[in-house]
């Protein structure tokens, strides 16, 4: 009888090894989501799944990210993660970790997917600067009609101020509904040129060393040019000149390209200065550095504005 209950309890263990060990196999076993990228915050995206969940995704150095292309996707293109912005369909493959998190071992999306993704932040981003100047001829055309009343109190003009320093404040936080900005660089060019002015670098490595005291910063960088020349040519070279801001970062500044957004080629868009005369030419000649901070990380951090200010 003794020995017939101890056989019983060595079955009994087996039985529970062989549950846990299969439990570990199956917890270390390689998944596979589609989905599209909603956000991006240093090494970590979120993504929305077929199934309408959401799956934080953790990138690492290891990560393989690629462009798929052809009927059989067997054409293959290496990509740096850069290229992961919010709006991209892709498809992870990696391992759950004890967060729950999906550690990503490859990342494919094709090359259609990744121009939709980037036109549609393009989209967004001209339909915030369209809105922007829209909102700033009201406020001027408001101005007006105050100027042209006869009667102005004190009160009215205290009004005035207040609307002013939100003005100010509103312009110190840029068009970007996610984040804060946490320092601003601008790296003028000269005509037809793309190397960047060696008196830049020490305020780029400034940039990089602020942005590099907050867990989950970004940083952007977007080149632009003046209408001078072809558009085409023009587009080029804002292209140039934002890769090459950005070889500055990620080489001599060490900013990890997981904290790097895709560089922006902006062209002859946003033109800041007068391009009838060559102070205002000089002035759109430029690539515009800017260290970001998610706002839902911001919440955390102190000296910042909870991540539900605008």
């Amino acid at each position: 009888m003794k020995y017939h209950t101890n056989a019983t309890k060595l079955i009994a263990v087996a039985a529970l090894l062989a549950t846990v060990a299969v439990s570990t196999v199956a917890f270390a076993q390689s998944q596979k989501v589609k989905g599209v990228i909603i956000s991006r915050a240093g090494n970590t995206m979120t993504m929305k799944t077929a199934d309408g969940q959401n799956q934080v995704v953790v990138l690492n150095d290891t990560t393989d990210v690629q462009q798929v292309e052809g009927v059989l996707k067997a054409r293959k293109k290496d990509m740096s993660m850069a290229a992961l912005i919010p709006g991209l369909a892709c498809e992870v493959q990696g391992t759950s970790n004890a967060q729950n998190q999906l550690v990503a071992t490859s990342v494919r999306f094709t090359g259609e997917d990744l121009e939709q993704a980037q036109s549609a932040q393009a989209a967004v981003h001209e339909t915030k600067v369209q809105a922007a100047a829209n909102q700033a001829a009201l406020e001027q055309q408001n101005a007006a009609l105050k100027e042209q009343q006869a009667a102005l109190n004190k009160q009215q003009q205290e009004i005035a101020a207040n609307k002013a320093k939100i003005a100010a404040n509103s312009a110190r936080f840029g068009q970007l509904d996610d984040y804060y900005i946490l320092d601003e660089v601008t790296v003028l060019f000269g005509n037809g040129q793309t190397k960047v002015d060696p008196k830049y670098v020490q305020p780029l490595m400034a940039l990089a060393q602020k942005a590099m005291t907050y867990n989950g910063y970004n940083i952007q960088v977007k080149g632009y040019a003046s209408s001078v020349g072809s558009a085409a040519l023009n587009q080029e070279l804002s292209e140039e000149r934002a890769e090459n801001v950005t070889d500055i970062l990620v080489q001599q500044g060490h900013v990890p390209l997981t904290n790097m957004l895709a560089p922006g080629a902006m062209g002859e868009s946003r033109q800041v200065g007068n391009d009838k005369t060559e102070k205002g030419q000089a002035e759109n000649r430029r690539v515009v550095v800017r260290a970001l901070l998610n706002k839902g990380i911001a919440g955390t951090v102190q000296g910042l504005p909870t991540a539900s200010t605008k």
